[in-house]
């Protein structure tokens, strides 16, 4: 795995921290002092023109996130889709945000503190365990997360403990055929079935309304 599971794009990636890096000089140059807040809003900016291609209702409601809900995203580095989740399960829900990267985390807490959200829970987990606890589960949700692992199998492994019955993983990846880099990088459904079968899970449906993202919903075999 690398140095974090923050969900966002390799390229999307790139844009915010020029981004970013253009919002602090902008504001070092006209002497401001608020440079930690200018980058705050820039990341949040930017968040919002990855949900033109990744909308997160749309993909909330084809995954089954509903109130009332325990969700654990894997990944969730700064809260980019922690955010949406934690407003759609409501105070009756709860989100357990994973990531292995402390200051994202760290960035995630506050900025759940300045929006008024008390219903997320983050963890700091291992490269190949997200370090949930035991049944707690409805659903496991990553985007742009999976085909970072370096072992994405164990990670769906170590899964399993935290499901309840009738827990479904849903991920959302890049589409190696629609990806704007051709297919350099991204998440074929036969490789996603392939490794799901090695962790213990079937893929049940795979979604394919989103531009350049494959959806795909697992459950665990036999159940």
């Amino acid at each position: 795995m690398r140095a974090s599971l923050s969900n966002g794009p390799d390229k999307h990636g790139k844009e915010a921290i020029v981004f970013i890096r253009a919002i602090a000089v902008g504001l070092l140059l006209a002497g401001g002092t608020t440079v930690a807040t200018g980058q705050q809003q820039s990341v949040e900016e930017w968040e919002k023109r990855t949900f033109t291609k990744q909308p997160p209702e749309r993909i909330m409601d084809a995954a089954g996130v509903k109130p009332g809900m325990v969700v654990g995203e894997v990944g969730a580095g700064r809260g980019r889709f922690t955010i949406q989740l934690a407003r759609r399960v409501g105070p009756a829900g709860k989100i357990l945000a994973n990531d292995i990267d402390v200051e994202s985390l760290e960035y995630l807490r506050e900025r759940c503190q300045r929006a008024s959200i008390g219903n997320v829970e983050t963890i700091v987990g291992q490269v190949d365990d997200p370090l949930f606890p035991t049944g707690a589960l409805d659903m496991a949700f990553m985007v742009w997360t999976y085909h970072y692992l370096d072992q994405p199998v164990a990670m769906l492994k170590n899964l399993l403990p935290a499901l309840k019955p009738g827990a479904t993983v849903v991920l959302v990846e890049p589409n190696p055929v629609r990806g704007p880099d051709g297919s350099d990088h991204g998440v074929a459904p036969e490789r996603m079935r392939r490794e799901a079968a090695q962790a213990g899970f079937e893929l049940v449906r795979t979604e394919t309304f989103l531009p350049e993202d494959l959806m795909f919903v697992l459950r665990i075999k036999g159940r």
